[in-house]
């Protein structure tokens, strides 16, 4: 499932091209996509016929496109959930995205990611797995066949919805992309994420440090610090030399916070080189891939050597989920019995 460098690339495309642009129609391919809107497909259609967008907000890996009556097209790409724009000509990146693909880049990252996307970008018009289409007013620069957004899912464990937006828990701005102080209202319970300036990280520190949970498990939960997956997860406790299946309790606030720091630290770099692909299912909303996943440490790796001390990782399942960790570098938590 995209993680938050992949949806926040996507967020930063949507941006760019669809920011003031109004939607003419929409086109309903296939329901189920929609199944969580009120009213069903027709109301969807409604709404957002003739509607303005004003921009494009991410908290955690939760999307929503603002319109200009004050609701939101909200949008979980799921497992394989794509927003592609097509026909559109993009506004240049803000220079902070700049400056940071520049920062990146002096750090030695591969930015193969960042070259203009010449395979890919030219999509096919009619993609296999096209659930829903945003057809765009026309506008001076657009391609012959007009402009669009679409809704590509194989999966269709995603979806979209028009949503009520409603005041953010903390008052400060619902997310990356915006100022206003507004989250769709099944994002609320979404808490803000490790690159948000406006996360409590002490809050954060003390609720995990008061965990008996796995801190794997902590790290996943999108009520106490959201945008973290499972790649992510095992980059972070790798680059922080802490095992997944350790309490939050038997870690420290040192420790915690530099996991937190750690985990963050690599969420930046998989950004600025587009995010993880592995294959064809995450692109951007431009049809490019992430280029990420040759520099992972963990996750992925099981087998191979350690980056820092050459010991094979290994993958184990912890709370359903997979954790690939080295031996030597992350020390698993001792059994309870081992304890007394």
């Amino acid at each position: 499932m995209p993680e938050l460098p992949e949806v926040e690339a996507v967020r930063r495309g949507l941006a760019r091209h669809l920011t003031g642009r109004t939607v003419e129609r929409v086109e309903v391919l296939d329901p189920r996509p929609l199944r969580r809107q009120e009213g069903g497909p027709q109301a969807f259609s409604r709404g957002l016929s003739g509607r303005r967008i004003t921009g494009a907000v991410r908290r955690g890996k939760l999307l929503w496109l603002p319109l200009d009556d004050g609701r939101a097209l909200a949008a979980h790409l799921g497992m394989s959930g794509q927003l592609l724009v097509r026909g559109t000509v993009a506004s240049p990146p803000p220079e902070a995205e700049r400056r940071a693909v520049t920062d990146a880049s002096a750090d030695g990252a591969d930015l193969t990611a960042q070259r203009p996307p010449s395979l890919v970008r030219d999509l096919s018009v009619h993609p296999r797995h096209l659930r829903v289409r945003l057809h765009l007013v026309a506008r001076p620069g657009d391609a012959p066949g007009g402009a669009a957004l679409d809704l590509v899912d194989q999966r269709m464990l995603g979806g979209m919805r028009l949503s009520a937006l409603v005041p953010t828990p903390d008052g400060g701005p619902g997310g990356e992309g915006s100022a206003e102080p507004g989250v769709p209202a099944e994002a609320t319970h979404i808490a803000r994420d490790l690159l948000d300036p406006l996360l409590d990280r002490q809050a954060v520190q003390e609720r995990a440090g008061r965990s008996a949970r796995a801190v794997k498990t902590l790290l996943l939960d999108q009520g106490l610090v959201s945008g973290v997956g499972n790649i992510y997860a095992d980059e972070g406790l790798w680059a922080a030399r802490v095992h997944g299946s350790r309490p939050g309790s038997g870690i420290g606030p040192a420790g915690l916070g530099e996991l937190l720091d750690r985990t963050a630290q690599v969420m930046t770099r998989a950004l600025a080189v587009g995010g993880t692909s592995f294959d064809a299912l995450y692109v951007d909303a431009e049809g490019a891939a992430g280029y990420f996943a040759r520099e992972l440490a963990a996750y992925g790796r099981a087998g191979r050597p350690c980056r820092r001390c050459g010991t094979a990782l290994r993958t184990e399942r912890l709370a359903g989920r997979s954790h690939t960790f080295c031996p030597r570098c992350q020390v698993p938590a001792r059994p309870t019995s081992a304890r007394r």
